[in-house]
């Protein structure tokens, strides 16, 4: 356990912190503490974490000492696989592909987002993306969602939706349970299939 807290504790056990969670731990260090625990918690060679050091200072947002802290932390801990998924699983959240994420993963990375449940049986004839974007919260109308399609915000399993006639199908679901409707660049809601 690392913290003094269970609360906000990480743990080096997968089934306490996973490695999404306890790569994005790392990833949110302060611009203030990342050298010194580059230091005290990876093997890097000095002269590589005063490189590290001259980045945070000339360019402190592209946040090239957190993500290497992450780095070298995770695939320490949890072996180079799970590092290169929690990346994978960080660059999901900014749109990358969300298909080839484990199920763990994918709720780990929307556990904080709103949920709402959707009937399998309505998947069976094509539930409507639009009855989904209102019911799921992410538009307040029908009328709406038509906007929200038009205008080229609304993403299904991080996939633009062009249509607004489109319905979502069986084959969409993320391991047979899950899907995640954007709109816009912020705004997610999972849904889950009972």
């Amino acid at each position: 356990k690392f913290g003094k807290t269970e609360e906000g504790a990480v743990w080096l056990t997968a089934d306490r912190t996973s490695p999404y969670q306890f790569y994005q731990y790392w990833l949110r260090t302060e611009d203030a503490d990342v050298v010194r625990l580059l230091k005290l918690f990876t093997f890097l060679p000095l002269d590589e974490i005063a490189e590290l050091e001259t980045q945070v200072e000339a360019n402190p947002g592209a946040r090239e000492a957190q993500k290497k802290l992450a780095w070298e932390v995770t695939a320490l801990v949890h072996g180079e696989a799970s590092a290169q998924s929690a990346i994978d699983a960080s660059q999901a959240l900014f749109g990358g592909s969300l298909e080839g994420l484990d199920l763990k993963t994918l709720e780990d990375i929307f556990a904080e987002v709103p949920t709402f449940e959707i009937g399998r049986d309505r998947l069976d004839s094509g539930y409507s993306i639009i009855e989904a974007l209102v019911e799921s919260g992410l538009t307040s109308s029908k009328g709406d969602a038509k906007r929200a399609i038009k205008g080229g915000a609304v993403n299904l399993n991080n996939r633009r939706i062009e249509e607004e006639s489109q319905s979502i199908l069986q084959g969409d679901l993320l391991h047979d349970r899950l899907l995640v409707l954007r709109h816009g660049k912020k705004k997610y809601c999972l849904g889950r299939v009972g």
